[in-house]
């Protein structure tokens, strides 16, 4: 059975991206040498992908992937991922998009039936990832803490979730890296 999971960088005053909606703070920060073992290992485990509007549009943004979809390929393989929003945006030719937008829990269904014994990622933003945590379907939360205080921008989570459980804690470079399982809503 696959897990849904949150995996983000965030600031130390918990921040995912700054006011101008911009990671760029994130790539002056030094991981450890073995940072791209680690991304190739959750990759592996993971099946399909879901993001947010301004998550999506900044990676498109970001990485000119209009201009160059071999870096989505690049990136992320052949994963399907779904996107919810509420507007038309452009899609990265030859990329497994799917624009979505309402209820979460029908789409998870869809996503993890895609997703065979691997894992969805849901990417960003926090809301989006919120929605998922109050439909009971969050089951673990990743965090790569960087050295970084933004004073504002995107927050982590921008809700109340209490009773997560810490897994594991790792340096990387300069961040830690912090895995937490996410309690049922029934406690368990």
């Amino acid at each position: 059975m696959p897990i849904t999971q949150y995996l983000t960088a965030t600031s130390l005053d918990g921040f995912i991206a700054d006011p101008e909606n911009s990671l760029e703070w994130l790539f002056k920060v030094q991981q450890g040498d073995d940072a791209d073992e680690g991304w190739a290992s959750f990759m592996g485990q993971v099946g399909v992908m879901a993001m947010g509007a301004t998550t999506y549009l900044w990676v498109l943004e970001h990485e000119h992937l209009l201009e160059h979809p071999d870096k989505w390929q690049e990136y992320y393989a052949d994963r399907p991922c779904w996107v919810f929003t509420h507007r038309d945006l452009p899609a990265v030719p030859g990329a497994d998009l799917r624009f979505v937008h309402g209820d979460v829990v029908p789409v998870h269904d869809e996503m993890c039936a895609a997703a065979g014994e691997r894992n969805v990622w849901v990417m960003g933003g926090g809301e989006l990832v919120g929605t998922f945590h109050d439909a009971g379907l969050l089951d673990e939360i990743r965090l790569n803490v960087a050295p970084v205080t933004l004073g504002g921008g995107a927050p982590l989570l921008p809700r109340r979730i209490e009773g997560l459980r810490l897994r594991s804690v790792r340096e990387n470079g300069q961040m830690v890296d912090l895995v937490y399982d996410v309690p049922a809503k029934d406690g368990s």
